[in-house]
């Protein structure tokens, strides 16, 4: 003999049960059709309804840029391999913590080697300093406001330059033509410093430093502007805004490339 059947009891297990799989398993009863043909049946219980078109969207951003970051490329980037932000105790500030702010990014290519840092401090120049001396650093470029001396680099033997331009704005013909001549005097020149590297910074290191770095690969790497800011941000997160892709989507190059070549891609 069956037993009487329960309906609340039935009513309570389908509610437990909807709640366990979530929003995105939820069963829904099926749709009428209009066509005439036989309606959908709502999956079995226990199983999980087809992914959203959002999550199919998602997985498809996520393949996307896996495919990018295993993707050949002429240059690499190689974010400093110290798996912890530099830190020291400086003693003339009453044994205060000192440390660098954000990871400097090395980008290299066959010819070129830059690095990409935010702006030192004063208290903390020598932690940058000493990362300079770890990557060859022979020259350090500044793009924004003093926030340091220049003595203690010269003292290290590394020659500071400054290339100041606004910040948002794009750099004027007269700091292009100080950067790239400082770009084919190391690299290009009679005697290149094949292991020498060119320090580039801003405030943050992701606006203006950068977009010197990009302008470097397009003239000399035959990069497209797409190419060189992607390659720039694989190994610095939130470099180059969409305001300065723009500027670069419209640079034309104007110098030789190491074969001629110039730039692959010129936007009139």
């Amino acid at each position: 003999m069956k037993p009487p059947e329960n309906p609340s009891i039935e009513s309570n297990s389908k509610s437990i049960l909807q709640r366990s799989l979530g929003d995105t398993a939820r069963i829904r009863p099926a749709k009428p059709t209009t066509n005439g043909s036989k309606p959908t049946a709502p999956p079995p219980n226990g199983q999980l309804l087809p992914s959203s078109p959002l999550q199919k969207r998602s997985r498809r951003r996520r393949s996307m840029a896996s495919t990018v970051a295993t993707s050949s490329t002429p240059a690499h980037f190689h974010p400093i391999s110290n798996p912890t932000i530099m830190s020291a105790t400086d003693t003339k500030n009453g044994g205060a913590m000192v440390t660098i702010s954000s990871k400097p990014t090395l980008i290299t290519t066959e010819h070129m080697r830059f690095l990409i840092m935010d702006a030192p401090r004063q208290a903390n120049l020598h932690l940058y300093i000493k990362e300079c001396r770890r990557n060859h650093v022979t020259d350090v470029v500044r793009v924004c406001e003093p926030t340091y001396l220049g003595a203690e680099l010269q003292s290290a033997g590394i020659q500071l330059h400054e290339m100041a331009y606004e910040d948002g704005h794009s750099p004027s013909e007269d700091v292009l033509k100080l950067w790239l001549d400082l770009v084919e005097e190391r690299f290009f020149g009679p005697n290149p410093n094949k292991e020498g590297t060119i320090a580039v910074h801003c405030v943050a290191g992701l606006g203006r430093a950068p977009v010197l770095v990009a302008i470097a690969l397009m003239e000399y790497e035959k990069m497209d502007a797409v190419d060189a800011v992607m390659m720039i941000r694989r190994g610095r997160r939130g470099a180059i805004n969409e305001k300065q892709l723009q500027y670069l989507e419209g640079y034309k190059c104007s110098r030789r490339g190491r074969d001629g070549g110039g730039c692959s891609c010129i936007i009139l």
